[in-house]
């Protein structure tokens, strides 16, 4: 590989416009596929197979007019006073307007909406009241059947006591006839009382039939009394869009028609403000906000100091922007025919931007040491690209490895995600070893500053010496410490998505957030939808007093404020609700209350059986998901992690320290996340008004994407640490000459990484922010407090064991040249670089130097 990458560099440097040429038109046909076959990206998170997913399935399959996306928009008055008539017009003409957009499939009129709620409940209270009076007449009717009924029993008992007397007297021939007569006269009157009772019986009946009916009814109505679409003062109504898809499936341009048609009734010059919720309004992310200008300028200015000259600062910066130009336009050009997020493409930038700089720095770092020590100028490219760039090579393979491992995670839109950085890693390798090489030929010396041109060949030599033991268990406990310290907080990480209170507080999306939890609720923000099985063939009062039996059931659970039916489906065998939770939809008790309406039974109801879906359901899920994947995809990092630097570096030692400090920066990374955007602190520095859940998908990136740079770095520090080992120098001083020599090209690079990620900790889109600051943060510790403090310290204390490695292991593992040692002894590189500067795959190249033995350790002219 290192042959095949000095061949490779020293052409592009000899012939450089073949180079620039083809990347140009690779830039050329990334951004053609884009603006020909690029799609819409989308702003939802969700994970196929859960139990939202799957009830969501369901429901576009069984219940189509249920299925589809919902946003809201809140309409108030300026100055807080009641919505007069006329305002109220004004915002049902809009919303018709609004009804009338292709892909809208319903809007519910806030007015309109109550009072209907009003006209059912006073139709229910008639109901009532005429089946009251139905039966208070029955009864009164009762009572004079019962008092005719008993006048006829003493008619009755007179007639037989009259007859009894005649029978006694002898008189009872004489008086039979008028017996008959009388007791004929009886008998109609009781037949017509017992027909009389047969009606006030059905009558009765039909009341009883009808009143459990009305009952159910009533508990409906009372249940849904806490769901208002217009606030108790009148000066807030809250109207809802339904659209015929879907919510991941719906246009951004039908969601941008709504706002429209909205807007344009002008409705401020009636003194009403109109706001929009997240689903509606959810920006999505695009680059080239202020703020990651501002990183990428930091890192030019880092770029500057360290290298100098203009043209040595700009050339990284060129060859990074290209790689990205490239990578974020390919990826765009997939999501015509993927579902891809719209954070996607974004991650693979925020990487190709970083690890772009980096890679063409160390290229570069290298070429110009080799310039100052009198190479030739194609010559020094050709090696540098043999050896850095082969580093290099290797260091974006970790990189790559760790992000498409994310698709072992099984989640479709997060195996997509590591897969586009993936692939803008690559691209930042390739345009690494091939357009650097030929900027660089055609800077030639411009790439030193005038001094060292005039001054090539001049070197100082100097010693490196080791620190000190107890210097260096001071560094391992100070670090250890400091990084446990601020992993604490990761222990109370909560996960969850972003929702209006994560977007800025001059936002449409955060006042229609915020206003709707203060004028009705915070639950209405993340309303549940509870789907229940039910059995078929249920008359209408069947059927209402089973929807108000499950009603009931649901209000008897802690923190449900409100439940409203939402309809049967055709066949009758699903009916949905409405609930709405006492909190949002990032609280804790909404977690809790969604498994327990999942698990709920209904009283006298075994064949019901409950689903629950909704935005703040898909959430939990996603969270829940995400969260269970994190446990394995870290051991497979470890596990990655440990088999890679054993290869490299032909150590088990080394390894473990590499891996625990990545551990230990991963925590640590969790608790700075963790503290700033679910505790709040520091939260006027960084913007985080509302501390919520830490978005879901965030933990498993920092640990993908960290795991890659932390290997970068290690990588860059520890080999010079074994070539040096190698070569000659006594355990201890190798791991002072190798940090010395790598410190300064690891540093600029995290600054770099740091200010590139730092430049979307402000961005305007709510779910880049976290990620910005988790990278940029990861970094910071990785780097110099893992890298660069702990980790040497730990290699001085272990000295001579760190490089130990069973034979049998050795035996069985391929031979690395991460550095080109042997490139640089075949193409004779010069050996009068400067100690503390001069690469240790360069030192001892002939191989039979020795170095002054220190801390009693004895030199070694040959350990591989």
């Amino acid at each position: 590989m290192a042959e095949l990458l000095y061949r490779l560099g020293k052409g592009s440097s000899l012939h450089p416009w073949r180079a620039i040429v083809a990347w140009l038109l690779a830039l050329l046909v990334a951004g053609g596929s884009y603006l020909a076959f690029g799609g819409t990206l989308s702003s939802s998170v969700t994970i196929p197979g859960t139990a939202t997913a799957e009830v969501t399935d369901r429901l576009q399959a069984e219940f189509p007019d249920a299925s589809g996306g919902t946003g809201t928009i809140l309409f108030h008055t300026a100055d807080g006073s009641a919505l007069t008539d006329d305002q109220r017009a004004d915002i049902s003409a809009a919303l018709a307007d609004v009804a009338a957009l292709d892909g809208v499939q319903r809007v519910v009129d806030p007015f309109q909406a109550e009072a209907d709620r009003e006209a059912q409940a006073a139709d229910l209270q008639s109901k009532q009241a005429q089946a009251d009076d139905g039966r208070t007449q029955a009864e009164a009717g009762q009572a004079q059947l019962d008092a005719g009924r008993a006048d006829a029993e003493a008619g009755q008992a007179a007639l037989d006591a009259a007859r009894a007397a005649a029978e006694a007297d002898g008189t009872i021939v004489t008086m039979q006839a008028a017996f008959d007569a009388q007791q004929a006269v009886l008998d109609a009157g009781a037949a017509e009382l017992d027909s009389q009772q047969q009606v006030l019986d059905a009558t009765f009946a039909q009341l009883d039939a009808a009143q459990p009916a009305l009952t159910a009814g009533q508990q409906l109505i009372d249940a849904a009394s806490g769901l208002r679409t217009v606030s108790e003062d009148g000066s807030a109504a809250v109207a809802s869009v339904q659209f015929s898809l879907p919510a991941i499936e719906v246009d951004p341009d039908t969601k941008g028609a709504v706002v429209d048609a909205v807007e344009a009734a002008d409705l401020p010059a009636s003194g009403v403000e109109a706001d929009f919720s997240n689903e509606l309004t959810q920006t999505l992310p695009a680059l080239g906000g202020v703020s990651e200008v501002i990183g990428v300028a930091i890192a030019g200015i880092v770029l500057f100091v360290m290298l100098g000259t203009l043209i040595g600062a700009g050339l990284p910066l060129v060859t990074a922007l290209v790689g990205v130009g490239v990578g974020a336009a390919g990826a765009l050009a997939l999501s015509g025919v993927v579902d891809m997020m719209s954070v996607t493409p974004i991650l693979g930038v925020m990487l190709g931007l970083a690890v772009g700089i980096d890679y063409a720095l160390f290229i570069l770092n290298r070429h110009r040491r080799q310039l100052r020590e009198g190479a030739d100028v194609h010559e020094s490219i050709g090696l540098a690209n043999g050896t850095s760039g082969n580093a290099v090579v290797f260091a974006g393979s970790t990189v790559v490895i760790a992000l498409l491992a994310l698709n072992l995670t099984g989640i479709p839109f997060l195996g997509l995600m590591g897969t586009v950085a993936a692939a803008c890693v690559v691209i930042a390798v390739l345009v690494a070893v091939t357009l650097t090489p030929a900027l660089l030929g055609l800077a030639g010396l411009r790439l030193l500053p005038r001094k060292q041109r005039a001054d090539r060949h001049a070197h100082v030599h100097g010693e490196v010496a080791p620190m000190s033991t107890p210097r260096a268990w001071l560094r391992v406990v100070a670090g250890i410490a400091v990084l446990g310290i601020v992993a604490i907080p990761a222990a109370s990480m909560r996960l969850g998505l972003p929702d209006g209170t994560s977007e800025a507080t001059d936002s449409t999306q955060y006042r229609s957030y915020t206003l709707t939890a203060q004028e009705f609720g915070e639950g209405v923000n993340g309303p549940l939808v509870v789907v229940a099985d039910i059995p078929t063939g249920l008359d209408e009062a069947g059927l209402t007093v089973l929807q108000a039996d499950i009603v009931g059931d649901l209000m008897a659970q802690d923190d449900v404020v409100a439940v409203a039916p939402g309809g049967v489906s055709e066949d009758g065998s699903l009916a949905i609700f409405q609930v709405i939770p006492q909190e949002g939809p990032n609280s804790e008790s909404t977690e809790v209350l969604v498994h327990t309406l999942r698990d709920l039974s209904i009283d006298g109801h075994d064949d019901v059986t409950l689903s629950v879906a909704g935005f703040a359901s898909g959430n939990i899920d996603v969270s829940e998901k995400l969260s269970a994947a994190l446990p394995l995809y870290l051991v497979v990092v470890v596990g990655l992690s440990v088999l890679i630097l054993m290869v490299v570096f032909r150590s088990l030692v080394v390894p473990l320290i590499a891996t625990g400090g990545f551990v230990l920066s991963v925590l640590a990374a969790f608790g700075g996340v963790t503290a700033i955007y679910q505790w709040g602190w520091l939260g006027d520095v960084f913007g985080v008004h509302d501390p919520a859940p830490i978005l879901s998908f965030l933990p498993i990136l920092l640990v993908g994407i960290l795991f890659g740079l932390a290997m970068d770095y290690q990588l860059f520090l520890t080999s010079g640490m074994r070539e040096a080992y190698v070569h000659g120098s006594p355990a201890r001083r190798a791991v002072a000459e190798g940090f010395h020599a790598g410190r300064h090209v690891v540093t600029a690079a995290a600054i770099i990484m740091i200010s590139v990620f730092g430049g979307f900790i402000f961005s305007h889109t709510a779910i880049i922010r976290p990620i910005g600051f988790g990278l940029a943060f990861g970094v910071l510790v990785d780097a110099f407090v893992v890298r660069m403090l702990v980790m040497p310290a730990i290699m001085h204390l272990v000295g001579e064991k760190a490089w130990w490695l069973p034979r049998w292991l050795d035996r069985l593992l391929p031979d690395v040249d991460v550095e080109g040692a042997s490139l640089e002894r075949r193409h004779h590189a010069p050996d009068h670089t400067p100690e503390g500067e001069r690469s240790p795959a360069g030192k001892h190249a002939a191989g039979g130097d020795t170095a002054t033995a220190d801390d009693g350790e004895q030199p070694a002219t040959s350990r591989a």
